[in-house]
């Protein structure tokens, strides 16, 4: 008889082995058919190699000591940035949860019964007569992870953590570009005011000009009013550039944690991009993007989850145990006589649930496989961001060689129609013509100047950089 016990005991053990042949949770493998190693992005003109510029602190690529004290202060005082950081806090409280997911649950309780039987009642539990129950009591649960479920669900909690972190990081990487951004834009309205002004001066003086000219019968009222025409010109120009200022502060103090304010700032001519564009290769992205490994790690998440789900489908081992003080007489409680125990060990196996479980697994299976394709277009808009920004800081470098000659053309011929006007050698629309194509050539030089520094920023955070 004992023989049949002890066969039947390692039977019943046995079955959750035979179970585990056909299932055991399986290690996340990253499929290297989701990552190009090649052709992520063009670089026509840059070679690429083993360095890329997001492993530049900011510290070392923003070199204007204002733009730098602003970004520090984004970085500690940026309502997303404290989001986020709440939102990993969140996250790392599940971590914790997760790790005492292999220690049993325990629990305790008190409680008084009062048990009375009717007149009518079985004859047997009449003679036992009314009675009162005192009871302390402790009950433990503990579940084997035969198939590696609470493993998984560990490990999707840590996946979940880490992707907090990572997209702590991507909002970091893009509030400094932000500021960066915003701050060159002031500068370049800045350099726009400062030549819409000037042109307000020059435009004020030849106002004068002409009109001494018509007194002197050398020039007709057209050409006093096509000059004042051109100074109301400069002088609306300057309104916008006034009022997109006041926009781009209030922008940039609000990244700051601020009211909306005036903003101390350097010049324009004083930017100088000192770090080399090293794009490095495409594996780097992975590495270096938090919004990549913000993907991969909600991939990762997901992919535990589906091993949960298909845990659901097996048995589950699990053992409880309860003991404590129970009496009919208060007094004698926790007397040695009133202590008692029980355990129980019990295989669950799921047969007809409505479904539930295998609606759960195809879900889990769908939502693994989007979590993929997010990642998967994560990497290619990541490469697509870094052709883009290349492609504009190349375009904007030629750009200002190109409109520095253009304006140095204008310049010369504004000065030369007006030594001609005087001589009564050029009609006055040729002066106006030649003043008004020199002032939009250098508010494009300006422009361009502006964009280069955007695309430099934008390389920048398209590479991962700027979170370390």
């Amino acid at each position: 008889m004992k023989k049949l016990t002890l066969y039947k005991s390692f039977l019943i053990a046995a079955i959750p082995l035979l179970f585990q042949a056909c299932f055991v949770a399986k290690d996340y493998k990253r499929e290297e058919a989701l990552v190009p190693q090649e052709n992520l992005f063009r670089t026509d003109a840059i070679p690429q190699d083993s360095l890329s510029m997001a492993e530049v602190s900011w510290r070392e690529l923003f070199t204007d000591p204002i733009l730098a004290s602003y970004i520090e202060e984004g970085l500690q005082n940026n309502l997303d940035i404290r989001i986020a950081l709440q939102q990993i806090l969140a996250a790392e409280a599940y971590v914790n949860q997760g790790k005492s997911g292999y220690l049993p649950t325990l629990g305790a309780s008190t409680g008084v019964s009062r048990q009375e039987f009717s007149k009518n009642s079985n004859p047997n539990q009449a003679a036992i007569g009314n009675f009162t129950q005192y009871e302390v009591a402790a009950n433990l649960s503990w579940e084997a992870d035969i198939w590696g479920k609470i493993r998984s669900n560990k490990r999707a909690f840590d996946a979940s953590y880490l992707q907090s972190v990572a997209a702590h990081q991507a909002v970091k990487t893009r509030l400094i570009a932000s500021i960066a951004t915003t701050y060159y834009q002031l500068l370049a309205l800045d350099e726009q005011r400062k030549i819409t002004l000037e042109t307000i001066d020059t435009r004020s003086e030849s106002l004068e000009t002409t009109q001494a000219l018509k007194e002197a019968g050398n020039l007709t009222e057209v050409g006093v009013k096509q000059t004042e025409a051109q100074l109301n010109t400069a002088k609306a120009l300057l309104l916008d550039i006034e009022n997109q200022i006041r926009v781009q502060e209030n922008s940039l103090s609000i990244l700051l944690g601020q009211a909306p304010q005036a903003l101390e700032r350097g010049s324009l001519e004083n930017q100088i991009i000192t770090s080399d564009l090293n794009i490095g290769i495409p594996a780097q992205l992975l590495s270096n993007r938090p919004d990549i490994l913000e993907a991969e790690y909600n991939l990762i998440n997901a992919f535990e989850l589906t091993n949960v789900a298909k845990s659901n489908f097996y048995p589950s081992l699990q053992i409880t145990a309860s003991g404590g003080f129970q009496s009919l007489d208060l007094e004698k409680l926790f007397d040695v006589n009133s202590l008692f125990a029980s355990m129980v060990g019990s295989l669950t196996q799921p047969i007809f649930n409505g479904r539930r479980i295998r609606t759960e697994y195809e879900v889990s299976q769908a939502r693994q496989e989007e979590a993929k394709l997010n990642f998967q277009r994560a990497l290619l808009n990541a490469g697509k961001e870094v052709s883009d920004a290349l492609y504009a800081y190349q375009y904007n470098t030629q750009k200002i060689e190109v409109k520095s000659l253009e304006f140095d053309a204008y310049n010369k011929a504004t000065g030369y129609s007006e030594e001609l006007l005087d001589n009564g050698l050029v009609n006055y629309l040729e002066v106006l013509i030649a003043r008004q194509n020199s002032l939009n050539s250098q508010i494009d030089m300006v422009n361009a100047k502006f964009s280069q520094l955007e695309a430099m920023v934008e390389l920048y955070r398209a590479l991962g950089g700027g979170w370390r």
